[in-house]
């Protein structure tokens, strides 16, 4: 029994789920394609959702660059990303290979992350300050171009997958809970083998062997997703438009995508949210460390509530999807999210809730499971709806652009990593925390200092998350708005 079910999963790997003479036909992902899919998804979190906090700790606590130094450092990679994302995406719009659109890029990033991500967590010994700050810029750099070599095109892939609403939504959630355990995996690394023992986060000598392990583990994984879906991502419909010269006819596309009412809301809520999801983790450790004093054994159990929420979320956004509209569970999502960042770090604020140590513990983990909830809903409906819009502008100005589309999704995320760890940095400078080689003793930080660190890490992210909320309140795509478009699509290419 156990070989006929291996041997029925093995052929519907190879299955032809497509009718190759249709022009766009209507099909649906097979649960294997969507596993080895979701696979992929370990470039982004595993890469930077886990990796930079963990990066941006290290760097200003253990090796005493001022954040301001590291925020620079880091954010420099972003102005890159804003030409490699597009450019990218560009590029896989327009490729035509036996092979399609989106697997040659993937398969080149693939094996460049390990080595990039190795680089990150292994400066050389005996740098100054300002050799290490060029470290870190350069080789963020690089790690974020590899990763935008395969993720632009992977993402690009999961809305190639299908055209049917709900679907969407169904290949987001496995995307979003293999991200999941993908954090739930390199936290579990981290807290269990690297940063063990009195020292933990502070322990200098753990960071190299981390970044490493990262690295070859988000190889293997969008390795395996890579080649796993050779076969089926090569008979994907392909478009019948003419490519567009790849230097040239890049501004004229992203000009193209800019007048997509519903992408400018999309992209622009997305970044001004996932800037704040990035001011707010990147902030976690120090909080943990220095305002709950929690020690390293206990930091864990926070970022596993948070990972369990965000997988309840994200579980339930595809059957939560069938009530409601994509907007709505977006909404919801964010003000949850909104209300768990303002509440408890307020009240720390005001010297309302002051535990530290084991007595903070369990709020704190009910706080994260809150935020991850909210977190998990908006995750799952952010990607699915960038798909949506890439129908409505096919529907409106006759060109796919999915590329271009998930590299400002993209783009999006990776702010995070990017604006919200510069934000930090210097926001960190601001408050006046205390930055020395080698680490500092918890209690050493004045109150003062940890109630302004509160009030960016809770309250301030709050706004930023609100101000998302009313960017992307117009965005106008609904059930049956999509539907609309996806019968005079239909009508079209039957036409033609």
């Amino acid at each position: 029994m156990a070989e006929a079910a291996w041997s029925e999963t093995l052929e519907s790997l190879a299955a032809d789920t497509l009718r190759p003479t249709d022009p766009r036909p209507s099909f649906k992902p097979s649960l294997a394609h969507k596993f080895l899919y979701s696979l992929g998804q370990f470039a982004q979190s595993g890469a930077f959702d886990t990796a930079i906090p963990f990066v941006f700790f290290y760097y200003t606590v253990v090796l005493g660059l001022s954040g301001g130094e590291v925020g620079l450092a880091i954010s420099v990679s972003l102005v890159f990303d804003a030409i490699v994302d597009p450019l990218v995406g560009s590029i896989s719009d327009n490729l035509r290979t036996r092979l399609g659109r989106r697997l040659p890029l993937m398969l080149a990033g693939a094996p460049l992350i390990p080595l990039t991500l190795g680089m990150l967590f292994a400066p050389p010994h005996g740098l100054s300050p300002a050799a290490l700050t060029v470290w870190l810029a350069v080789s963020c750099i690089l790690a974020r171009s590899a990763v935008s070599l395969f993720n632009v095109p992977y993402f690009a892939l999961g809305a190639e997958m299908t055209e049917d609403y709900q679907e969407r939504s169904s290949v987001v959630a496995w995307r979003a809970i293999v991200g999941i355990l993908a954090g739930l995996v390199i936290n579990v690394a981290a807290f269990g083998l690297f940063f063990v023992g009195s020292a933990g986060l502070q322990r200098m000598s753990a960071y190299p062997g981390f970044g490493w392990m990262v690295g070859c583990l988000v190889g293997v994984m969008t390795a395996i997703c890579a080649l796993g879906l050779m076969r089926y991502a090569a008979r994907l419909p392909q478009p019948a438009e003419r490519p567009s010269p790849l230097i040239s006819g890049l501004p004229v596309e992203i000009a193209d995508i800019w007048r997509n009412a519903s992408f400018r809301r999309l992209f622009i809520s997305a970044v001004v949210f996932y800037v704040a999801v990035g001011l707010n983790a990147t902030f976690g450790n120090h909080t943990a460390v220095f305002v709950w004093r929690l020690p390293t054994a206990q930091i864990q159990f926070l970022a596993y509530a948070f990972l369990a929420g965000l997988f309840l979320g994200a579980g339930a956004a595809p059957q939560v999807s069938r009530r409601l509209e994509k907007k709505t569970m977006v909404i919801i999502g964010l003000w949850t999210v909104v209300f768990v960042w303002a509440v408890l770090p307020g009240l720390r604020v005001l010297h309302l809730f002051m535990p530290t140590g084991s007595a903070a513990t369990v709020p704190l983990m009910v706080n994260s499971l809150v935020a991850g909830l909210g977190m998990g809903l908006a995750v799952v409906a952010y990607p699915s709806m960038m798909a949506d819009a890439a129908d409505e502008h096919e529907y409106l100005y006759g060109s796919r652009r999915e590329g271009l589309f998930f590299a400002g999704l993209a783009f999006a995320a990776k702010a995070a990593g990017g604006l919200g760890v510069l934000v930090a940095g210097f926001a960190l400078d601001l408050i006046g925390f205390p930055h020395e080689t080698g680490g500092l003793i918890p209690g050493a930080v004045p109150e003062p200092v940890l109630q302004r660190l509160m009030l960016v890490y809770g309250p301030g992210v709050a706004l930023l998350c609100l101000g998302s909320i009313i960017i992307f309140s117009p965005y106008g795509i609904s059930r049956a708005r999509h539907a609309q478009v996806a019968a005079a699509l239909a009508e079209r290419r039957t036409s033609s």
